[in-house]
Order: structure tokens, then C-alpha cells, then sequence
């Protein structure tokens, strides 16, 4: 099914409000998904801690709006994956990250502009996978959904914020438009310290300066979502490459200017 353009200009973008638009709900494996993805989000940025209790099911089933059969769905699968275990009678808890999990990016992992080369090589082969599935399976309302990180990204240029919450996002809508969780889940579990310039002042220090900096990366993000739109998915893979590659071309360059 083709969607109806959206596609969003640099200057139509630039005026536009972003509008929280959720992934589609139509399905209940994805629903569970999402509950899945909320409730790892908090664990990440702290709001849950190990040993914190998670909130109850009617209180997640109203936050988000979903089924008592998805919140115990999502519960179930949160246990499986070592990040959480129900005591009868009490409740559920969050749990210390899976020791039997080897994989991991540690802040002390991203010290250096050569740490931060290394996990963007590692994106670019995901994430142009990531990129050529979801232009096989964008539905519109994920096609919505991403158009609406976009409209975040360019009024966040123009309001002198550093763009990392709207571009995470814009990825991470493309992760789960592949229909396959798995590279939602690692791209949760990455967060937005994978974006350069939270560990790097790569807008700042860019020669051409600030604005036309992040205004280059949200062009190479129109490209991406355009080819997805279009279900281009060999157009799709190559914009992704070009965006992540030209990320570690311009660090490894700033690498080689400070030597």
C-alpha cells in the first residue's frame, strides 16, 4: 500500500509544531511492544532503578491506553528478558541488567572521537539494513509518525536546541517501522548518547557553523524518510549509509585536525 506524500520540506518544516503521533495500534503484538519499549525507556534514563516497583496494570493500562492482556503480555516478556520479576502478592520489580548479557556500551565506551567512530560503523550496518526494511513495510501511520520527528528536528534548529531527542527519535521511528522489534530493542537500548554531538560538540565546532550543520543533518534525514515514503528500499539503504557515513567522515576528520 503506497502512503499519501507528506513529504516535509526544509523551510515547510521549519514553521511546523510537532504533534506526538504514536506507531500503529491496530495489532496487539505491537501494542505489547510499545508497553515493552515505555517501560525500558524509563529503566534507561533512570526513572526506574533495580529493586523500584513498576507501576500497576491499571495504572500503565491507562497511561498508555492499552489492554490488561497487553500490559501482562509486555510483563511476561519484560521477565523473559531478565529485566523485571513478579513477587506474588506484591508486585513486579525491576531487576539489575542481565548479567548473562556480554553486549554492552558503557559511557567509558564513548570517551573518545575514536569510541564514537567505532559505534557509528556499527550503526551504519544496522541502521542501512534497518532503512531498507522499513521502505518494504512503512504503513502511513508510521510514515506519520516519523514525518513528525522531522518537524521536531527543524523547529528545534531554530530554536538553538542541539536537535539529539528529535533525531534519536527520527531513528528509532525507523527501527520500528521494520516490523521487526529486535532492532527497537537495540536501538532502545543504545539511547541517545549514539548520537555524535551528545558526546562530541560537533554542531558547534562545525566550520560552516551551528545552524547550517544541523540543518545539513536534517536534509540527509529528509532523504532517508523521502526513498521510505517512496518504498525505495535500495534508495532508502544508501540515504541511511550517506547519513551515518558522512557522521564518521566528519569526526574522523576532526580526529585528524586536533592530531
Amino acid at each position: 500500500m503506497t502512503a499519501s506524500p507528506i513529504a516535509p520540506s526544509s523551510a515547510a518544516t521549519a514553521n511546523a509544531a510537532p504533534s506526538p503521533v504514536r506507531a500503529p495500534r491496530n495489532r496487539r503484538g505491537g501494542l505489547v511492544q510499545e508497553v515493552v519499549l515505555h517501560v525500558l525507556q524509563q529503566i534507561e534514563s533512570g526513572q526506574l532503578q533495580a529493586g523500584d516497583k513498576l507501576p500497576t496494570e491499571s495504572a500503565i493500562m491507562a497511561d498508555l491506553s492499552v489492554s490488561r492482556t497487553v500490559v501482562r503480555e509486555a510483563i511476561s516478556r519484560l521477565q523473559a528478558s531478565g529485566h523485571a520479576e513478579t513477587r506474588h502478592g506484591i508486585g513486579t520489580f525491576v531487576l539489575q541488567a542481565p548479567s548473562t548479557h556480554n553486549f554492552r556500551i558503557a559511557d567509558a565506551d564513548m570517551a573518545t572521537i575514536d569510541d564514537v567512530i567505532a559505534v557509528l560503523e556499527l550503526r551504519i550496518s544496522l541502521e542501512t539494513e534497518a532503512a531498507g526494511l522499513a521502505a518494504q513495510r512503512a504503513t502511513p501511520e508510521q510514515l506519520t509518525a516519523m514525518a513528525s520527528a522531522l518537524h521536531g528536528f527543524a523547529s528545534a534548529i531554530h530554536s538553538q536546541s542541539d536537535a539529539v531527542p528529535s533525531d534519536f527519535q527520527f531513528h528509532m521511528e525507523v527501527a520500528k517501522t521494520t516490523g521487526n522489534r529486535h532492532f527497537a530493542d537495540l536501538m532502545t537500548y543504545l539511547g541517545t548518547h549514539i548520537i555524535p554531538r551528545t558526546r562530541i560538540k560537533t554542531a558547534d565546532q562545525a566550520p560552516e557553523g551551528r545552524q547550517a550543520y544541523l540543518e545539513r543533518v536534517h536534509g540527509e534525514h529528509e532523504s532517508i524518510y523521502n526513498a521510505i515514503r517512496h518504498h525505495e528500499v535500495e534508495s532508502a539503504r544508501a540515504a541511511m549509509r550517506t547519513h551515518l557515513s558522512n557522521s564518521r567522515d566528519r569526526l574522523r576528520k576532526a580526529r585528524d585536525e586536533a592530531a
